[in-house]
């Protein structure tokens, strides 16, 4: 069994508690936490299993480390911290850990990520003997290894495009959607999310890792922003009302220019309410789906949904994304020390999973 450890019980951190539980090659051995009011709380009870698993949450990062853990799940922001997330990385390379993370972005392609980010990494490697994988959680499967293996099924391939779509309408996740994506915002408000430049740090890494894949090179990476308002008032269960007038829809893409042509292209859909913005893609059914189209000969649209324990598709999308990570830990932990992305490590088969509840 591989001693693991998760670093962060937010979202993702509780998925990955879930998802290396699951695992039949996997042991859970430690649970990080910054809030000292998880400090002594059951891993179980932080990722919501409705049973312990008897690892009691510490924020001893040093005990930690000391005991020599072989992976760690880096699940603590990097989207407002990558200084320090980068350092947290590196500690625990030097200590002698696989790392998997969704928490740095200039990391998706790592062949090109800036040297200010890639070569403490590298000297970490050299020191520990440890390695690193960052892939995301928008799904990074979404927007690399399933849109790449797909095109080699075409002839022809004009336009490749991941599509991310979206009702936010049971989702929990009240300052993310108001402020971070700015719904039931005026139609003026300055969402983070689509800040000029914001889009290509977040998402440009998969679109260069595609491009290396594929043999062609970007010329230049472009964004486009689209808003739509809400007709009328509607009010959500878990989040309140938004109001008329307001941020309803947002449709935004990263775009890779080839020849002077959007040739890859990352697109989020994304609203608060199914009635705002119907003209826009729409998934096939319930409230999202994670989609690559890819415009050719054959043309191929492949649409993937997933759904979490409550029913939630963007929850869903997040555990695919999470379960992306974990399940790369053991073929890390046998191959040479090193930084990888998604081009490297393979998506396997769930060897030892299929039936199995623990």
């Amino acid at each position: 069994m591989i001693s693991t450890i998760v670093w962060g019980t937010g979202n993702v951190g509780r998925l990955a508690i879930r998802a290396v539980e699951a695992h039949p090659a996997l042991k859970l051995t430690a649970v990080i936490v910054h809030n000292p009011d998880k400090v002594g709380r059951d891993a179980g009870d932080l990722a919501g299993l409705g049973r312990e698993l008897g690892v009691a949450a510490t924020d001893d990062i040093e005990a930690v480390l000391a005991a020599g853990p072989q992976a760690v799940v880096y699940a603590a922001s990097g989207e407002i911290r990558p200084d320090d997330a980068l350092a947290d990385c590196n500690r625990a390379i030097r200590a002698g850990a696989v790392v998997v993370t969704p928490s740095m972005y200039a990391l998706y392609d790592q062949s090109n990520a800036p040297a200010e980010m890639r070569e403490p990494v590298l000297a970490a490697i050299a020191e520990g003997g440890g390695s690193l994988f960052v892939s995301g959680v928008d799904p990074g499967w979404g927007n690399d290894v399933l849109p790449l293996l797909i095109s080699g099924l075409g002839s022809e391939i004009d336009v490749i495009r991941c599509q991310e779509i979206f009702d936010y309408t049971t989702y929990d996740q009240e300052d993310s959607v108001r402020y971070l994506v700015g719904m039931g915002q005026p139609m003026d408000y300055d969402a983070p999310m689509i800040a000029a430049t914001v889009p290509t740090m977040v998402w440009g890494g998969q679109i260069r890792l595609m491009a290396r894949a594929l043999g062609v090179e970007i010329e230049e990476i472009r964004e486009t922003v689209l808003r739509r308002e809400l007709d009328e008032t509607v009010t959500t269960k878990l989040m309140g009302e938004f109001e008329a007038g307001t941020q309803g829809a947002l449709r935004f893409e990263v775009q890779g220019i080839v020849d002077g042509e959007p040739l890859i292209v990352i697109e989020h859909v994304t609203r608060i309410h199914a009635s705002c913005a119907t003209d826009w893609p729409m998934p096939p059914t319930g409230d999202g789906a994670h989609r690559v189209i890819i415009e050719g000969n054959p043309r191929i649209e492949v649409s993937v949904e997933a759904t979490d324990e409550e029913g939630n598709r963007a929850g869903g999308g997040n555990a695919t994304a999470v379960g992306r990570l974990v399940s790369a830990i053991d073929w890390l932990v046998e191959a040479e020390p090193g930084l990888y992305d998604a081009l490297d490590v393979p998506l396997r088969p769930a060897v030892g999973k299929l039936g199995k509840k623990k």
